[in-house]
């Protein structure tokens, strides 16, 4: 498979040129192909996960899979205990239900400020990013400057079709997220998560009630608020 030889090639050379990098891991089938492809060519590449505090009890079960299967230990960051319970005492538990500013600050502290700390030292980090699975990714680049961060941002899987990434992990018997099997083809926090119907894209089932936003929770956009979606030219750290 063309697709695969690229894969591996551009995170042998992440490895390589880009130490220390970082897979994000959600856990989803994008990040496990290539949670698989880094630990078969046993990749000097972090592999880490947000536990945001309302994950499914599914979704942390397979980090322990995944940590048996590769012989590996997964990176577990967590938000900051004191502004999870600021915020629900202020706002309320579930308050990123009554509107699109509120889920956002609910994101920026389970999700975003982990991500920084992830990142702290690495030159560059790694995602299951995909131009298919909603159009505010359809332009996502397959490497590109990440300016909030200062480094590198790589998403190997870009061009690959969804049915390119399940054919990879039938070949090679990767772990999957069980949810799957339940109609969910995008899989985050349990209540800002749902299974999608025929024709909705891959993103539909992200908070779902909101008639504005992006479904999108802040960790791939730029300093001013927008996703990046300029193509960086290969190599290029400007």
């Amino acid at each position: 498979m063309i697709r695969e030889a690229e894969a591996r090639d551009l995170l042998a050379r992440i490895a390589r040129d880009f130490h220390p990098a970082a897979l994000a891991s959600s856990l989803q089938a994008e990040d496990m192909v290539l949670t698989d492809l880094v630990c078969r060519a046993r990749l000097p590449v972090e592999i880490f996960v947000l536990d945001t505090g309302r994950l499914h009890g599914d979704t942390l079960a397979l980090v322990e899979r995944v940590e048996a299967r590769y012989g590996i230990q997964v990176r577990v960051w967590r938000p900051q205990p004191e502004a999870v319970r600021e915020f629900v005492m202020r706002f309320g538990r579930d308050a990123f239900y009554r509107s699109v500013d509120l889920r956002n600050q609910c994101c920026a502290l389970r999700k975003v400020e982990p991500l920084g700390r992830a990142l702290a030292g690495k030159r560059a980090w790694i995602t299951g990013l995909r131009r298919g699975q909603s159009a505010g990714r359809g332009e996502t680049a397959v490497e590109q400057w990440d300016e909030a961060h200062g480094l590198m941002k790589f998403n190997p899987l870009a061009d690959w079709r969804e049915d390119e990434v399940w054919s990879y992990l039938r070949a090679y018997q990767v772990p999957t997220h069980p949810l799957y099997e339940q109609g969910y083809r995008s899989i985050g926090c349990a209540p800002c998560t749902r299974p999608v119907v025929e024709g909705e894209d891959a993103r539909a089932g992200r908070w779902w009630w909101e008639r504005e936003g992006s479904s999108e929770c802040g960790i791939h956009f730029s300093p001013d608020g927008k996703i990046v979606r300029e193509r960086a030219k290969a190599g290029s750290t400007a």
